[in-house]
């Protein structure tokens, strides 16, 4: 009698255990678990559900998961060749641009950017939301930067070049997804200038070094001037200083003294007079006892 049910039923449990796999297939399917800093989109039926999953296990009967990343995610932008304002262009430029999607904005931008995501390298599970989107506009705020400066300078101002392509993506961003983006930071990783263009900048840095140079020999050659001054200075000072304490009371004064001096002196038989002198004149008297010789006419 159980053998004779059992063949009745036979078909009937066969698709009965058929349904049974394939229900507990789909409910395996269906349950997964978000990573911490990633948030789930649900997609069933072809529609996106704006409800994101939050990090965690979750049940999504006949529904597909999809994980987005909401860390820090890099963007790496390589090989440009912007032009600078001197119309000389770059001959090659890598940037890498970070940046953020805040949670609850994730949905929102798979539905209005749908294809602008990426899977990220590790791990490849993992979605970077809008990279794309965000990879384009990086690229032309880049271009944009680069060509309000010449191109002798951009090795120079890396950190400014990365300061305003930061601000002014975030700015495009904004505009169109209000708090939706967060660029964290930007970096310029390399720059290649052209061989005529890396010339120049040695050429020009060898040319301040020059002008370093001889700014610091004028410096030094003004203040040698400044003491020369100061010694001149000083000694017309002392020459006026003495010339105001010769007075014709001092002068007439040494004048006399001299005068004793030479006439006190032995042998003497000539006594020069200064024309400007008024004295009278000193007439040589033989000793006493010697003839005096009259002059031949």
């Amino acid at each position: 009698m159980f053998t004779s049910i059992a063949m009745q039923l036979g078909p009937w449990l066969d698709h009965i255990v058929t349904g049974g796999i394939v229900l507990a297939t789909v409910v395996m399917a269906s349950v997964g678990a978000i990573e911490t800093g990633n948030v789930g989109i649900e997609t069933r039926w072809g529609t996106v559900a704006m409800q994101e999953l939050q990090p965690g296990l979750y049940a999504a009967p006949f529904a597909s998961v999809s994980e987005y990343s909401t860390k820090e995610i890099a963007v790496l932008i390589d090989n440009l060749t912007p032009k600078a304002a001197d119309n000389l262009f770059i001959k090659h430029m890598d940037v890498t641009v970070y940046y953020r999607v805040l949670p609850g904005r994730v949905a929102g931008l798979v539905v209005k950017y749908a294809g602008q995501s990426e899977a990220l390298s590790e791990p490849s599970h993992v979605m970077a939301p809008a990279y794309r989107l965000v990879q384009t506009l990086a690229r032309n705020a880049i271009y944009q930067e680069v060509a309000m400066i010449n191109s002798l300078q951009v090795h120079q101002q890396r950190e400014q070049i990365s300061a305003h392509v930061e601000a002014r993506l975030q700015r495009e961003l904004d505009a169109n997804d209000p708090r939706t983006f967060q660029i964290t930071r930007v970096v310029v990783r390399t720059v290649v200038t052209d061989p005529a263009i890396e010339q120049a900048i040695q050429d020009a840095v060898n040319q301040q070094k020059r002008l370093e140079a001889m700014e610091i020999r004028t410096k030094i050659a003004q203040k040698e001037a400044e003491i020369r001054l100061t010694e001149a200075v000083g000694i017309a000072k002392a020459n006026e200083a003495i010339n105001h304490s010769l007075t014709p009371e001092y002068l007439q004064h040494e004048a006399n003294e001299s005068l004793r001096l030479f006439a006190r002196s032995g042998g003497t038989s000539t006594i020069v007079l200064p024309a400007s002198m008024s004295a009278s004149p000193l007439i040589n008297i033989p000793p006493v006892g010697r003839p005096v010789v009259p002059p031949k006419e």
